[in-house]
């Protein structure tokens, strides 16, 4: 049985105070027998609601659990996604970077490769039509966060507490089409090697997302095409397609880079500071 409207907004009001105070929260699965992805549809739309009345403007969209190779250590069995905020995604410049780590509980960072959307795209559309719809490709590191204790929890559980998105610091952005004439084919093909933090190197693939990058937004549009909750993605928007590599813990102080081969899209050089 559904969630009562009271106890959706309850929670949605509980999640969104533990993000902004930096405290975690026992798991919704773990208080509400039965608690599904449709309960957590509901509670991150309302979450949605209260993020658009304090002032934050939706920029797109983050998709999670895409890395099939990841999902038996989460307990996960299909992706995810959340909201993406003017004040969650920054942009890098050329070369090394420093930037703040943002004061959230237990932050990982994820390498991923991201899309500027310049039309909104439609689930079913054939291959061609959405890479029309795709302005730009850009390398990004997504700091993710857990607002539930020791990365416990259930998919339903991620899915209302925002994604586990945390922040999106974005590499610089190139057009599509400069990868060359199939674009999908070359980012399905990338390896990107991941290093830093205390001698952690990690190594993944494109194909690794969902098969591809390009293949994640075309899943991401056929999932939003079935919850009514969901707003379409637009011109403008932003979507990062998942992690190439386990989510690593992250914390300040730390230099992290990547290495990407297979792909024009230069790798990443970003320091941490507190």
């Amino acid at each position: 049985m559904p969630l009562p409207a009271d106890r959706i907004a309850s929670y949605a009001e509980d999640l969104l105070a533990a993000r902004d105070a930096g405290r975690q929260v026992a798991p919704i699965s773990e208080r509400e027998p039965g608690f599904g992805m449709a309960d957590a549809h509901a509670i991150a739309a309302r979450i949605r609601t209260l993020r658009y009345a304090s002032g934050e403007a939706p920029v797109g969209r983050k998709i999670g659990f895409t890395n099939r190779t990841l999902w038996e250590s989460y307990g996960v069995a299909a992706p995810i996604w959340g909201d993406m905020y003017d004040d969650t995604v920054h942009r890098l410049g050329d070369g090394p970077a420093r930037v703040a780590l943002p004061a959230l509980p237990e932050p990982r960072i994820e390498p991923e490769i991201a899309f500027g959307l310049t039309a909104g795209p439609e689930a079913g559309m054939d291959r061609a039509a959405l890479l029309g719809c795709i302005g730009w490709v850009a390398h990004g590191f997504e700091i993710v966060t857990s607002v539930f204790p020791g990365w416990r929890f259930a998919a339903a559980d991620t899915q209302a507490a925002f994604g586990l998105h945390g922040a999106l610091f974005l590499g610089p952005r190139q057009k599509l089409s400069s990868l060359g004439a199939d674009p999908a084919g070359v980012l399905s093909g990338l390896t990107l090697t991941l290093s830093g933090g205390d001698g952690i190197e990690a190594q993944g693939t494109g194909r690794d997302v969902l098969d591809g990058p390009v293949q994640a937004l075309e899943h991401l549009l056929q999932e939003l095409a079935r919850v009514p909750e969901e707003p379409p993605l637009k011109a403008g928007d932003i979507v990062t397609t998942g992690t190439l590599t386990d989510a690593m813990p992250v914390k300040p102080g730390e230099r992290w880079t990547t290495e990407i081969a297979g792909c024009d899209l230069p790798g990443l050089d970003v320091t941490f500071k507190g």
